[in-house]
């Protein structure tokens, strides 16, 4: 049996900001160069491009667009779960590139293997295989982030709801339905969010989704063609980055401060950007809400760019304090915002049924990609859940598992403030349902995440969603899918591993 090549160290590498070329193409030259000379060895692991950027001092950008170049040539490979390696490479592969066969005999698998897939294909298979780099046992699932408490939902009366139409409306709705979805569940929706969210919209500007994933995806194949710049936050949704990703537009991280994203910092950097992806009520993950003036700020720069703004709304029903913000989109006076939320993170996540709230210039066109895409989304759950809604159940429900929330928030920041109040600095959530734990400056999360691992928790930390290296690393903490009892003896269990990793 071959002998398994190791993990790849920091690479030696340093790259020139002054160069005229590229950072990216400096790093591909650097790592090819050192695949060629065999000092990268058949099937080394590589670190993940994140892991990278951050050793190097660059955004991620720079190093996913280097691994992608390897690997449409041939020099890399990556598989879910297994990361980056070097691959094997043909000995007239060797000869073109003019280098030589190294003491090994770098022979097997041919370039051709890495065509299968389009480039936007490989790049999302290695965003994946990034999210998926510590290994756990599946033994405690800690600190769920984005996973909602499914317990207590009503499934009795879903069931009744379900039933009711399974038998006396699906004869009629057996045909080809409205692109936009079930009327009933749109005109409910506008009257939630008219009265929730502020949220100014009729039935007709309504399209329904499957969640907010699909919304995001929507808005990337409307709005960009490949190589289109967007602003996304940064840290930030990967669901978002994916989307965008996946309709070959570039990405211009933008920094979060305390008010939301940086707007100023955004207009500063090179290109104009046609989109803008935002959390503005709960951003994710560090839990800001975006301020006011943030937000009057932002509307002005898509009113005088001419750009849009995609405003995911994924969590906005928990708010537990503060003054309620209307949505963005209730301030939006010139018609920029497309507004986007979801029943998967509120109900239950099986419950793949989401909305957005279209501009009346963008409808048309929104509708005939959507049919393009998947025509419309299984109707027996979008009518049960217009019932559900102009019922009362939704409303009784949500309020329900408001209180229930506030108190998990409530004892997970108890616990952390009494066992780590001298390691942590805890951000108390005004909505949501996570949390973020900022670590001192100069720690790695990484470490700590690793640490974990080996007790079998996984635990995201906030670099996870990050594309530029970050100051200060912290981790996201989920309280909505454990009880208070195992929240307490989370945070136990985290103490320990965080004086290890101190130590």
């Amino acid at each position: 049996m071959p002998k398994r090549a190791r993990p790849v160290d920091k690479p030696e590498i340093i790259l020139d900001q002054n160069a005229q070329a590229p950072l990216y193409r400096q790093l591909y030259e650097r790592l090819r160069a050192q695949i060629l000379a065999g000092q990268l060895e058949t099937g080394a692991r590589l670190p993940s491009t994140r892991i990278l950027a951050s050793q190097l001092g660059v955004s991620r950008n720079t190093t996913a667009l280097a691994y992608e170049q390897l690997l449409l040539e041939g020099y890399l490979e990556s598989r879910v779960g297994d990361g980056t390696r070097v691959a094997r490479l043909e000995s007239e592969q060797l000869a073109q590139a003019g280098g030589k066969v190294s003491k090994q005999g770098r022979m097997g698998t041919p370039a051709t293997q890495h065509t299968l897939l389009a480039r936007r294909g490989q790049i999302l298979l290695d965003e994946f295989a990034a999210g998926h780099e510590v290994e756990v046992s599946p033994d405690k699932d800690v600190f769920l982030v984005g996973e909602p408490e499914v317990a207590y939902f009503p499934y009795e009366i879903w069931a009744r709801l379900i039933a009711k139409h399974a038998r006396q409306s699906l004869q009629a709705h057996s045909r080809y339905q409205d692109v936009q979805g079930y009327r009933p569940l749109r005109e409910a929706i506008a009257a939630h969010i008219g009265i929730t969210r502020g949220v100014h919209c009729m039935p007709e500007r309504i399209i329904l989704t499957a969640g907010a994933q699909g919304a995001l995806d929507l808005v990337a194949r409307v709005l960009l063609d490949p190589g289109e710049r967007a602003w996304v936050e940064d840290p930030g949704y990967f669901g978002a980055r994916g989307a965008l990703m996946a309709a070959g537009a570039t990405m211009l991280p933008v920094p979060v401060d305390r008010q939301g994203i940086s707007v100023e910092v955004g207009r500063q950097l090179k290109g104009e950007a046609r989109l803008a992806v935002v959390t503005p009520s709960h951003q994710f993950p560090t839990g800001v809400t975006m301020s006011l003036g943030r937000r009057l700020e932002l509307l002005e720069w898509a009113r005088e760019t001419q750009g849009w703004i995609a405003e995911d709304d994924y969590d906005s029903e928990y708010r537990y304090s503060g003054r309620p913000l209307e949505a963005l989109h209730g301030l939006d006076r010139a018609g920029r915002v497309i507004y986007i939320g979801t029943f998967s993170k509120v109900l239950f996540p099986s419950l793949r049924l989401g909305y957005m709230v279209v501009p009346p210039q963008l409808l048309e066109g929104f509708l005939a990609t959507r049919r393009f895409v998947d025509v419309h989304l299984p109707l027996l759950e979008q009518m049960a859940l217009a019932d559900f809604i102009t019922e009362g159940h939704f409303a009784r429900y949500l309020r329900k598992m408001r209180g229930l929330y506030m108190e998990r928030r409530d004892v997970l920041v108890k616990a952390l403030n009494q066992e780590l109040s001298n390691i942590l600095d805890v951000t108390i959530p005004e909505a949501g349902i996570h949390l973020v734990a900022w670590l001192p400056e100069g720690v790695s999360a990484q470490g700590v995440v690793e640490l974990a691992a080996k007790q079998g928790m996984r635990i995201l930390p906030v670099s996870r969603f990050s594309m530029q290296p970050l100051k200060r690393d912290g981790l996201v903490l989920g309280f909505a899918n454990a009880t208070p009892e195992a929240l307490r003896a989370d945070v136990h269990a985290l103490a320990r591993v965080l004086r290890s990793a101190l130590t």
